[in-house]
């Protein structure tokens, strides 16, 4: 049985990238999670124990974590949680690790600019064949997808290939 886990936490080490014989990518780290509460008496914030956590990624998340994570940046994490007991000669011990599903940047502690990876595209672009094989849908362009021409503007300031933008009105609701 596995339990999925969401944490939040700094990149403790530098994330370390490998690819298999087989050709599987993964990209491992370590996250330090700590907790905070505030103490009524002392009146300021005060840090609780840290849990350390390795992270695991696989295949197109791996290669976009090398990508995107350095050491200290604050993120956040979804995935399968796993603790196992390990024994040697004369050390024992517990590792806890999360075999991320989705990550990314807690953006509570700043910005972040995205940036969609080529293999996505490629996998959508089939997503979007296999549906147009497979039901009735518009036809899909290889180029808009692919996003050639994305950024350049052509003479009327619109970025090419891309689609119209639509603004959204968003009720806000007081707290």
């Amino acid at each position: 049985m596995s339990d999925t886990i969401t944490v939040t936490g700094l990149v403790a080490t530098v994330p370390h990238h490998l690819v298999t014989g087989s050709g599987l990518a993964v990209t491992s780290f370590r996250l330090a999670s700590t907790q905070r509460r505030y103490d009524r008496k002392e009146q300021k914030w005060v840090d609780a124990e840290t849990n350390w956590y390795t992270i695991a990624t696989f295949r197109q998340l791996a290669t976009n974590v090398v990508g995107s994570l350095q050491k200290g940046q604050r993120i956040i994490v979804t995935g399968r949680l796993r603790v196992r007991d390990w024994a040697t000669d004369d050390k024992k011990g517990t590792n806890v690790e999360i075999d991320a599903e989705a990550l990314g940047h807690d953006l509570s502690w700043g910005t972040a600019a995205f940036t969609r990876s080529a293999a996505t595209v490629v996998a959508d672009d089939e997503h979007a064949i296999e549906q147009a094989d497979g039901e009735q849908s518009s036809p899909v362009d290889p180029e808009a997808v692919a996003g050639h021409g994305a950024g350049d503007d052509d003479d009327d300031g619109e970025p090419t290939g891309a689609a119209p933008v639509q603004e959204a009105v968003v009720a806000s609701t007081p707290f």
